[in-house]
Protein backbone atom coordinates (compact mmCIF):
# COMPACT_ATOMS: atom_id res chain seq x y z
CA UNK A 1 0.00 0.00 0.00
CA UNK A 2 1.48 3.37 -0.55
CA UNK A 3 0.01 6.92 0.26
CA UNK A 4 0.63 10.32 -1.60
CA UNK A 5 0.27 13.34 -0.27
CA UNK A 6 1.23 16.42 -2.55
CA UNK A 7 2.23 19.50 -1.13
CA UNK A 8 3.72 22.64 -2.64
CA UNK A 9 1.17 24.22 -4.64
CA UNK A 10 -0.01 28.06 -4.54
CA UNK A 11 -0.71 31.41 -5.88
CA UNK A 12 1.96 32.66 -8.67
CA UNK A 13 2.03 35.42 -11.08
CA UNK A 14 2.72 34.53 -14.76
CA UNK A 15 6.39 33.80 -15.20
CA UNK A 16 7.00 32.70 -11.70
CA UNK A 17 8.22 29.36 -10.27
CA UNK A 18 6.61 26.52 -7.96
CA UNK A 19 8.15 23.36 -6.66
CA UNK A 20 5.49 20.38 -5.96
CA UNK A 21 6.53 17.60 -4.04
CA UNK A 22 4.99 14.16 -3.68
CA UNK A 23 5.31 12.77 -0.27
CA UNK A 24 5.14 8.48 -0.68
CA UNK A 25 4.17 6.08 2.38
CA UNK A 26 5.10 2.56 2.04
CA UNK A 27 8.33 1.32 1.55
CA UNK A 28 7.96 -0.02 -2.18
CA UNK A 29 7.59 3.57 -3.48
CA UNK A 30 11.20 2.73 -5.35
CA UNK A 31 9.77 0.32 -7.28
CA UNK A 32 6.84 2.48 -9.01
CA UNK A 33 7.14 4.63 -11.78
CA UNK A 34 5.37 8.11 -10.61
CA UNK A 35 3.59 10.70 -12.70
CA UNK A 36 2.18 14.38 -12.49
CA UNK A 37 -1.48 15.07 -14.15
CA UNK A 38 -3.43 17.94 -13.14
CA UNK A 39 -6.87 18.97 -13.89
CA UNK A 40 -8.20 22.32 -14.88
CA UNK A 41 -12.05 23.36 -13.95
CA UNK A 42 -14.12 22.10 -16.58
CA UNK A 43 -11.49 19.78 -18.51
CA UNK A 44 -10.31 16.26 -18.56
CA UNK A 45 -7.52 15.63 -15.88
CA UNK A 46 -4.24 15.37 -18.56
CA UNK A 47 -0.56 13.93 -18.82
CA UNK A 48 2.21 16.22 -17.16
CA UNK A 49 5.60 14.14 -16.77
CA UNK A 50 6.91 10.73 -15.63
CA UNK A 51 9.48 9.19 -14.41
CA UNK A 52 10.58 5.94 -14.05
CA UNK A 53 11.26 4.07 -10.84
CA UNK A 54 15.19 4.46 -11.31
CA UNK A 55 14.91 8.48 -12.28
CA UNK A 56 16.79 7.86 -15.24
CA UNK A 57 13.55 7.85 -18.15
CA UNK A 58 11.80 11.01 -18.21
CA UNK A 59 8.44 12.37 -20.67
CA UNK A 60 6.98 15.43 -20.50
CA UNK A 61 3.66 17.00 -22.28
CA UNK A 62 4.55 19.01 -25.09
CA UNK A 63 2.53 21.97 -23.45
CA UNK A 64 5.18 21.99 -20.30
CA UNK A 65 8.49 20.62 -21.94
CA UNK A 66 11.27 22.59 -21.28
CA UNK A 67 9.63 24.51 -18.09
CA UNK A 68 8.93 21.71 -16.02
CA UNK A 69 11.32 19.32 -14.69
CA UNK A 70 10.06 16.38 -12.47
CA UNK A 71 12.58 14.27 -10.42
CA UNK A 72 12.55 11.78 -8.02
CA UNK A 73 14.63 10.77 -4.16
CA UNK A 74 14.01 7.31 -3.10
CA UNK A 75 15.83 7.71 -0.14
CA UNK A 76 13.45 10.10 0.94
CA UNK A 77 10.28 8.89 -1.24
CA UNK A 78 9.55 11.89 -2.57
CA UNK A 79 8.84 13.25 -6.33
CA UNK A 80 8.90 16.84 -7.37
CA UNK A 81 7.78 18.62 -9.71
CA UNK A 82 10.10 22.02 -10.73
CA UNK A 83 7.75 24.18 -12.44
CA UNK A 84 9.26 27.34 -14.74
CA UNK A 85 8.01 30.11 -16.35
CA UNK A 86 4.01 29.29 -15.45
CA UNK A 87 1.53 30.74 -17.91
CA UNK A 88 -2.00 31.41 -16.44
CA UNK A 89 -3.06 27.91 -18.58
CA UNK A 90 -0.88 26.03 -16.18
CA UNK A 91 -3.09 26.65 -13.24
CA UNK A 92 -5.29 23.23 -12.35
CA UNK A 93 -5.16 20.94 -9.64
CA UNK A 94 -1.91 19.02 -9.80
CA UNK A 95 -1.99 15.12 -8.31
CA UNK A 96 0.94 12.42 -8.59
CA UNK A 97 0.51 9.10 -9.16
CA UNK A 98 2.26 5.77 -9.09
CA UNK A 99 2.09 3.09 -11.64
CA UNK A 100 4.31 1.39 -14.09
CA UNK A 101 5.99 3.16 -16.62
CA UNK A 102 2.55 2.06 -19.34
CA UNK A 103 -0.30 3.35 -16.80
CA UNK A 104 1.33 6.55 -16.30
CA UNK A 105 2.08 7.32 -19.80
CA UNK A 106 -0.81 6.09 -21.38
CA UNK A 107 -3.14 4.46 -19.16
CA UNK A 108 -3.60 6.94 -16.04
CA UNK A 109 -6.78 5.36 -15.14
CA UNK A 110 -5.06 2.18 -14.51
CA UNK A 111 -2.42 3.70 -12.07
CA UNK A 112 -2.34 2.19 -8.84
CA UNK A 113 -2.31 5.23 -6.42
CA UNK A 114 -3.42 8.76 -6.44
CA UNK A 115 -2.96 11.46 -4.47
CA UNK A 116 -5.48 14.23 -3.53
CA UNK A 117 -3.92 17.46 -5.30
CA UNK A 118 -2.73 20.35 -4.47
CA UNK A 119 -3.91 24.13 -6.63
CA UNK A 120 -1.25 25.76 -8.88
CA UNK A 121 -2.64 29.25 -9.71
CA UNK A 122 -0.99 31.63 -11.91
CA UNK A 123 -1.93 35.04 -12.37
CA UNK A 124 -1.62 37.16 -15.62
Amino acid sequence: QVQLVESGGGLVQAGGSLRLSCAASGRTFSSYAMGWFRQAPGKEREFVAAISWRGISKYYADSVKGRFTISRDNAKNTVYLQMNSLKPEDTAVYYCAAGSWETITTMPTLNDYWGRGTQVTVSS
